[in-house]
C-alpha cells in the first residue's frame, strides 16, 4: 500500500508498505480522509516540540472499516468512523485519575506512531466512533472539534459569561462553537481579514484586536507565545485564561497583572471520551462544519503541494482524500 512519509522537516517521500493486519481487538480501517492540522505544518517546518521523524503524519482521521477482529463490540466491516488518535496506557497516574488525555505514556497516531497518510491503518476497535449520518469529511473533523470542546470544558464556562477567542483557525472556531453552544457571548480576535470575514459569516463578532475589551474567559488558540502572553490583558478580574494552542517557546506572564486580577490559568491538552458527544451534536445540527474545508489534496499530491498550504490566504481546513470515496 502507499504511504506518504515525513522523512525529516521539509521533506516528504512516498513509499510502499505491507498492508497491516487487524490483530486482536483491532480493526483494519481503509483511511478515507485526513485533516491537516496546524501541528502538522509545524512538524513540516521542524518547529513542533513532540513530533519524531521519520513519521507518517495525520491524526485527524476518518475511514471505513475493512475488517474488525474480536468480540463484544458494535464495529463491523463497512462502518464509517471517526478515529480517535490517542493511544493511552490505562495504568499511569493520569489514567488512574481519569485524565487519559494526559497519559504519561501517550502515543498519538501521526505524531508518536505512524498515522493516517496511508491507505490502511490498524487501530483499536475502541478508538472507532461510527456514524450512519455524517460524511467522511465531517468525521475527519471530530478530533479538531474535540480540542475545542475539551478547552471549553476545562474553563468551566457558564451560560451568560463573556468569551474572547484569540485566533480563528480551526481550533479557535471549534472553541467558539462549543462556547456558543454553552450559552456564552463570544467575540473572536483574528489578525487575518479573510478569516474575520469567514467567522463573521458564521455569526460571530470579529475584530483585528481586542483593544481594551475584557471577558470572563479568554481562550488563546494561536500557539504564539507572544499572543498567549498578551491574552492575559483581556481577562477580567476573577476570570480564566485557557491556553489551547501549544508553543515551544516560553510564555512570559505579567505577574503583577496576573495577581492583581486574580486570574486562573488553564492548560488544555488533547481531549478524551468526547467523540460520541461531538458526533451526536453534529448529527443533531448543533455543531456545523459545513464551510470548514477550504482546500483539498489527493494523497499523491501531498509530497509536492503540502508545503504551499500554510501560505494560502483563504485556508481554514485542508483535507487529504486518501482513497477517493465520497
Amino acid at each position: 500500500m502507499r504511504q506518504i512519509v515525513l522523512e525529516a522537516p521539509g521533506r516528504f517521500a512516498e513509499r510502499d508498505a505491507a498492508e497491516p493486519v487487524a490483530g486482536v481487538d483491532h480493526a483494519l480501517v481503509r483511511i478515507e480522509r485526513v485533516g491537516v492540522c496546524g501541528s502538522d505544518f509545524h512538524a513540516f517546518a521542524g518547529r513542533h516540540p513532540i513530533y519524531t521523524y521519520p513519521r507518517v503524519i495525520g491524526h485527524e482521521l476518518s475511514g471505513v472499516v475493512a475488517e474488525a477482529a474480536g468480540i463484544g463490540h458494535s464495529i463491523q466491516a463497512g462502518d464509517r468512523c471517526a478515529i480517535e488518535p490517542y493511544l493511552t496506557c490505562g495504568s499511569c497516574r493520569a489514567c488512574a485519575q481519569g485524565r487519559n488525555n494526559c497519559c504519561e505514556r501517550i502515543r498519538i497516531l501521526g505524531i508518536h506512531v505512524d498515522g493516517g497518510m496511508q491507505e490502511y491503518l490498524s487501530v483499536p476497535v475502541n478508538s472507532l466512533h461510527k456514524s450512519t449520518i455524517l460524511s467522511l469529511d465531517q468525521l475527519a473533523l471530530v478530533e479538531t472539534l474535540g480540542i475545542g470542546a475539551h478547552a471549553v470544558d476545562r474553563s468551566g464556562l457558564s451560560v451568560g459569561e463573556s468569551v474572547i477567542v484569540v485566533g480563528a483557525g480551526p481550533i479557535g472556531i471549534a472553541v467558539a462553537q462549543f462556547a456558543s453552544e454553552r450559552g456564552a457571548e463570544v467575540r473572536i480576535v483574528e489578525t487575518s481579514k479573510w478569516r474575520r470575514s469567514f467567522v463573521a459569516q458564521m455569526g460571530y463578532a470579529a475584530s483585528e484586536s481586542a483593544g481594551d475589551q475584557r471577558a470572563d474567559v479568554v481562550f488563546d488558540a494561536t500557539g504564539s507565545a507572544a499572543a498567549m502572553a498578551a491574552s492575559l490583558t483581556h481577562v477580567d478580574t476573577g476570570g480564566r485564561l485557557v491556553f489551547v494552542g501549544l508553543s515551544r517557546d516560553p510564555v512570559c506572564i505579567d505577574d503583577s497583572l496576573f495577581h492583581r486580577r486574580e486570574v486562573t490559568l488553564f492548560a488544555s491538552r488533547n481531549s478524551f471520551g468526547l467523540f460520541p458527544r461531538i458526533i451526536r451534536m453534529m448529527e443533531e445540527g448543533r455543531i456545523d462544519t459545513s464551510h470548514w474545508v477550504t482546500d483539498r489534496l489527493s494523497l499523491a499530491e501531498v509530497a509536492s503541494q503540502f508545503h504551499a498550504l500554510p501560505g494560502r490566504r483563504t485556508l481554514i481546513k485542508a483535507i487529504v482524500d486518501v482513497n477517493h470515496v465520497s
